[in-house]
Order: C-alpha cells, then structure tokens, then sequence
C-alpha cells in the first residue's frame, strides 16, 4: 500500500497507537502530521518521522478545545494542501474501576469530553474538509468495551460505543461525498497506557489477556496496520464499519 502524496493527520500520536500509526503512515510515503496534547511526546514522534526520512509536522492539539482542532486541520492543509487520511485515536481510560453510581460527574465529564465529544470534534473538521475534496478516509479508535462493556467502566463504555454509532450516522452523511468512515475497536494492546500503569489497570489487563482467545495483548503496530489498510484503496468499498481488534475477547 503506498500514501505516496497523501496527506494523514493522527490525534494522539505521542506515544501508543498512535506514534505506531504515524509512523505506519509516514513509511507508506504519507505527509504526516502528528497531534498530541503532549508536546515532548508529539515532537518525538515527528523527529523519529523524519529521522527515518518522512515528512512531519507537529500540532499541539487537545481534542477538547474545538478552536485547537479546527487549527490542526487547518495546519494539515496550510502545509500539504490537502487531507486524505486521518486517525482519531486520542482518549483517556478510567483512573479506577468505579461502579457506575459511584462515578463522579467531573470523571464522567473527563472521560466522555475526550473519548466521545473529542472524536465529534475532530470528524466535524476534518469532514468539512474532505467534503470540499470530495474524497478522504476516516478512522476513529472506539474500544471492544464499545461492544462488550465491562464492570467499572461505564463512562468508557458509554464513550466508546457512542463513538461507534457518530462513526456508523456519519458514514451515511458522507458517502455520496467520497469520503468513508469506519472505527476500530481494540482489545488489550500494549503501550505505555496500559504498561506502565497502576496496579489497578495492571490487574484489569491481566484479566484481559486470561480472556481473550490468542492469550496475549496485542502490539500497536497490529493497530497500525488495520488503520493503515482501512484507509486504503483496498478499503475502498468498506465504511461505517466497527471492526474488532480485540484477540477474539468479544467473541466470547
């Protein structure tokens, strides 16, 4: 697959996920412009581009600030003239599992603001855009507990599968305008979020991986693929899809 002259933009691509698709994307020959709400993090990911011989840009962006996700996208076509591919896949995870009474507002809020309304943002741009263009593909990070759910989690789950019916409602807005909209939906990966984490999310991946199927986490660069070829003229006939990446757990 070759994104030799296209232009991607990935959300969260710090670290995880999403450094792993931005990379993906910059090897395909894809102008890449990495967003993060961490600046160390994003400028790392964009020098390792570069490094490797691709073309960057970094954008600071919190997906909870819509004039800070207009200017990304702004800054995509400011800088490359276009945009064809992008991966909305910044979100945050519970700090705790908190039964659904015991959750507060604040956390809901926190959750859903980034996992959800973020995700709505960031379409909201970036379909403007590809609808002028009249092509472009889409992919939003949602969760295999968009599907499944899990004790503990409910404003995840609440934000996770909402970004699975904003995929599949926006799908049908703009497929007679060339662009396509799917969502992956990852079961347990390993990245920092889910590593080096507390003894409570430790013990929650654990769980995770004594359930699923292969008996193992999945790899980010396993992610990367599926994002990659979703965004694909090999995808070119599939949208408002949310597929699973999950290790067979949501089969069970």
């Amino acid at each position: 697959m070759s994104f030799q002259g296209k232009v991607a933009v990935v959300t969260g691509g710090g670290s995880g996920i999403g450094r792993a698709t931005a990379l993906a994307f910059a090897q395909t020959g894809a102008l890449t412009l990495v967003a993060d709400i961490a600046r160390v993090a994003g400028e790392e990911t964009a020098h390792l581009i570069e490094r490797a011989g691709g073309k960057a840009l970094f954008v600071k962006t919190d997906v909870t600030c819509t004039e800070e996700v207009d200017a990304m996208v702004v800054a995509a076509v400011r800088e490359f003239g276009r945009l064809d591919c992008a991966f909305n896949n910044a979100g945050v995870v519970n700090r705790d599992n908190i039964p659904l009474a015991e959750t507060s507002e604040a956390e809901w809020d926190r959750i859903v603001d980034v996992d959800l309304k973020g995700v709505w943002r960031c379409m909201r741009a970036e379909c403007r855009q590809m609808a002028q263009q009249q092509t472009g593909a889409i992919v939003n990070t949602s969760s295999i507990m968009g599907k499944v759910g899990g004790p503990g989690l409910a404003a995840y789950c609440a934000a996770k599968a909402g970004v699975i019916g904003l995929t599949k409602s926006a799908a049908l807005d703009y497929a007679g305008l060339g662009v396509r909209i799917n969502a992956i939906c990852p079961g347990g990966i390993s990245t920092p979020m889910t590593v080096d984490a507390s003894p409570t999310v430790t013990e929650k991946m654990a769980l995770l991986v004594a359930a699923t199927p292969l008996g193992r986490m999945g790899e980010a660069s396993e992610i990367a693929d599926a994002v990659i070829w979703l965004c694909s003229e090999q995808a070119s006939f599939i949208t408002g899809q949310a597929i699973a990446i999950d290790g067979g757990y949501g089969v069970c």
